[in-house]
Parts: structure tokens; C-alpha cells; sequence
């Protein structure tokens, strides 16, 4: 799974480290280092907790057997250059046996997946206003 979400995230972080390409290389690499750092703290506590405890409830088989399924599709996107999201398909993969063993939480899911249908339209439109907004201001 660690292999797989590098393999998926490598190039998103080379994607940050180009963006910030008027720094020098050493302080690309910092301000990329405190971001992720600081997204990680506010956050990653409250995904772990919706991932490992919300979703569905898992024995070690089906949490290996989940593992598995994420690497194996991340691994697959990855080789065809297709963008996923490792989290989402770990999030699929878990609701997916609790469907099967009976204790997926849907209200959890249909939560989860609001907030994933609700992003693109949102980002769409707040990128448009923004570029908008800076077009105009610079003519």
C-alpha cells in the first residue's frame, strides 16, 4: 500500500515543487515539507479515524484483503497515467466488504460522498472567479 501511494502522490509533489519554481531548490522543498506537514496535522487524525472506524468494521483478512485491492488499482491507475485518489479507492475498497460482511455505514459513505461530488463543481467555480478576478484586475 506505502508503494502504491508513492507511486500515486510522486508526482502531485513534483507538480507542488515545480509550482514554487522561482525559489531555489532548497526552499521548494521546505515550503512543501511545512505544508504537508502542517495539512497533516490539522487533518489526518480526523481521516484516519473516519477510514479505520466510520466505515465499515474489518478482522485483519478484510483489512489486508482491502489493502490489497487499493494497491492493486492505484498500482493499475498509475501505470495507465489515470489521477486517482488512493483514498478514495481505500475508502471503496473498505465499504465494499462492509457491504459484505454486513456493517458498511451508507450514512457515513453518502456523507463522504457528498463532499467528493460537491468538490469539483466548487473548485471549478472558485478557480474561474479567481482567474476572473486577477485577468481583469491586470488589464
Amino acid at each position: 500500500m506505502s508503494f502504491a501511494r508513492g507511486l500515486n502522490d510522486t508526482p502531485k509533489l513534483v507538480g507542488l515543487l515545480l509550482l514554487c519554481k522561482f525559489f531555489a531548490m532548497p526552499v521548494n522543498v521546505l515550503i512543501l515539507a511545512v505544508v504537508m506537514a502542517i495539512g497533516g496535522l490539522l487533518n489526518a487524525r480526523k481521516v484516519a479515524d473516519t477510514m479505520s472506524k466510520k466505515i465499515s468494521k474489518l478482522n485483519h483478512g478484510q483489512g489486508f484483503t482491502a489493502n490489497l485491492i487499493t494497491s492493486l488499482l492505484v498500482i493499475a491507475a498509475s501505470k495507465f497515467g489515470l489521477p486517482v485518489s488512493t483514498t478514495h479507492v481505500s475508502v471503496g475498497s473498505i465499504y465494499g466488504i462492509g457491504l459484505v460482511n454486513g456493517t458498511a455505514n451508507s450514512r457515513e459513505i453518502a456523507k463522504i460522498g457528498l463532499s467528493w461530488l460537491l468538490t469539483l463543481p466548487v473548485a471549478a467555480l472558485l478557480s474561474a472567479g479567481f482567474y476572473y478576478a486577477f485577468h481583469t484586475l491586470g488589464q
